[in-house]
């Protein structure tokens, strides 16, 4: 099979690759576990420098003292804080999480808003947790960028184009794939990344051995 010569012809190759590897909708392969656009979007803001390991074991305490965003809007932070103390940063996730019920209840009728433009008017909701939501609740066009998705995508060539301070700015990154990944599988393709990214294409030692995409990426060790 001849190797693909541009961003596109990888990009296209990547995400069947990996969508073999890592089957399912942006919902299943989402580990953020949740029962709503709410949950999900609290326990997104929660993920920041945590595992999701960690933030499920926290989110079903949560979301029984504050099922909504009503509830959490008015809710102690002092006791927010000591539930979500585990996760890191639990001050400011605090109050992020109470900004985030505030402007839901107060702005959207207590619905969170499924466009982007919306999304990152809210306390603690930047692109990344816009995207999430947009992909995974709603199952509308979304590519959040995270570090394992800057990683992958400049190993695979995908950023041509762009210059080397524009390859670690996620919203140029995150628009330059945007190009490349049609808007039906945008959501999947990250969280396939990201996995892939956590799994193989590690910061440090890439596993290029056991990469499913190894016999056409430009990075190969």
């Amino acid at each position: 099979m001849a190797k693909p010569r541009t961003p596109k012809g990888r990009s296209r190759l990547a995400a069947q690759r990996l969508a073999e590897r890592y089957p399912g909708t942006a919902k299943e392969l989402c580990a953020l576990e949740h029962k709503d656009p709410f949950q999900l979007l609290a326990a997104t803001i929660l993920s920041a420098q945590c595992t999701d390991a960690r933030v499920n074991m926290v989110t079903p305490q949560l979301f029984a003292a504050y099922p909504d965003a009503a509830s959490l809007a008015a809710a102690n932070p002092e006791d927010v804080e000591e539930i979500i103390r585990s996760t890191g940063f639990f001050r400011s996730k605090t109050k992020s999480l109470i900004g985030m019920a505030t402007a839901v209840a107060d702005r959207y009728g207590g619905e969170v808003p499924r466009e982007l433009e919306e999304l990152v008017t809210i306390p603690g909701v930047g692109r990344k947790t816009g995207n999430v939501v947009r992909s995974v609740a709603f199952g509308l066009p979304g590519l959040p960028v995270d570090t394992h998705v800057l990683r992958v995508s400049q190993r695979l060539g995908l950023l041509e184009g762009l210059t080397s301070a524009e390859q670690r700015d996620a919203v140029k990154v995150e628009h330059q794939l945007n190009t490349l990944v049609p808007a039906a599988e945008r959501g999947a393709f990250s969280l396939r990344v990201i996995l892939h990214g956590r799994e193989t294409c590690v910061a440090r030692k890439p596993r290029c051995s056991a990469c499913p995409l190894a016999d056409f990426c430009p990075s190969v060790r």
